[in-house]
């Protein structure tokens, strides 16, 4: 009697080739034979015959990268953002799929709201006066009355602008398709992002990386912001230009500005940012994905893909994300 052909649940998934120069192989090793025991799990360079491959899971892998696969299946992307992934000819058309765990968006939220509060609660005026050994008091205001304006309501964005509803302020949301968020005045369109611009004392970014997007935040973007104005970056850098927002801090037009990330990283140690002290500077680490909480979703993708089926958080590579 012959064994029954495998059913679409049984499908093999294939070998599975990891590739980052930041995340810690042997932790998203552990964490995902613990949902797939008989995965087979690879480390690029160490990747065996490459025609086994069939899922590649990788942050930022170098052109050419997936050339050397012929077998491949689906492209996990370990983390949020996908400009990465997008447009490239070494990439045949299949599903690509990024990150969305519970513990990176909880990440995500807590930097912003970090940024948010030191702005609000005047943080970078009480650092200043403790460099002058000066006791300055400045009144604090209620929460419900400071604007913030999130630009950019996707997946991170929508929950950045409730984490920060939630915290009592004044959130107004911008996206370049109409959103309804609980708490949050959600707004579209030109008028909509001049609006939020215009109107709100502290600015975040989460605006993916696209084609669209490349370049939004310019003079005319910062000009269009209050004096004073706060501003928070932290999906992408070239999202924003920089050489204007140098312009806008530099001017006082802008008030401050916290950035985690930049048109080139690391950041060049002859940068004007490094000498502005109205620019707070940490090093693209406002969110990074968790092992723990991901590697289910991960398993989940690669499951369904050998069955047929489309993985979770699936992207759109026309639209970029």
């Amino acid at each position: 009697m012959t064994d029954p052909s495998p059913s679409p649940t049984d499908a093999a998934p294939g070998a599975l080739v990891f590739y980052s120069e930041f995340d810690d192989p042997e932790e998203w090793r552990a964490a995902l034979l613990a949902q797939m025991p008989d995965l087979d799990f690879r480390v690029w360079p160490d990747i065996g015959n490459p025609d086994e491959v069939r899922t590649v899971f990788a942050w930022l892998p170098p052109k050419g990268f997936f050339s050397q696969f012929r077998n491949l299946t689906q492209v996990i992307n370990l983390g949020a953002g996908v400009d990465a992934l997008v447009g490239r000819d070494d990439l045949p058309d299949l599903p690509i799929s990024r990150l969305s765990d519970p513990g990176m968006v909880r990440l995500m939220c807590s930097y912003v709201a970090f940024g948010v509060l030191r702005f609000a609660r005047d943080m970078d005026d009480f650092e200043a006066a403790k460099k002058r050994r000066a006791w300055h008091y400045i009144h604090p205001r209620p929460l419900h009355r400071i604007k913030v304006g999130v630009i950019g309501l996707g997946a991170l964005g929508a929950s950045v602008a409730r984490a920060i509803a939630d915290l009592g302020f004044a959130v107004t949301g911008w996206d370049i398709a109409p959103k309804a968020l609980p708490n949050v005045t959600c707004l579209s369109g030109e008028a909509g992002r001049l609006q939020v611009l215009g109107g709100s004392e502290i600015v975040v970014n989460m605006l993916p990386l696209t084609p669209q997007t490349r370049g939004a935040l310019d003079a005319a973007a910062f000009g269009a912001m209050a004096q004073g104005t706060k501003f928070i970056n932290a999906s992408r850098g070239a999202v924003v230009v920089e050489r204007d927002l140098i312009a806008a801090l530099q001017s006082g037009h802008l008030g401050g500005a916290l950035l985690d990330v930049f048109e080139t990283e690391p950041l060049p140690q002859d940068h004007p940012f490094w000498d502005m002290d109205n620019v707070f500077i940490t090093p693209h680490l406002a969110s990074i994905t968790v092992p723990e909480t991901a590697a289910r979703d991960v398993a989940e993708s690669i499951r369904r893909v050998a069955r047929g089926e489309a993985p979770l958080n699936q992207i759109n590579p026309r639209n970029g994300f």
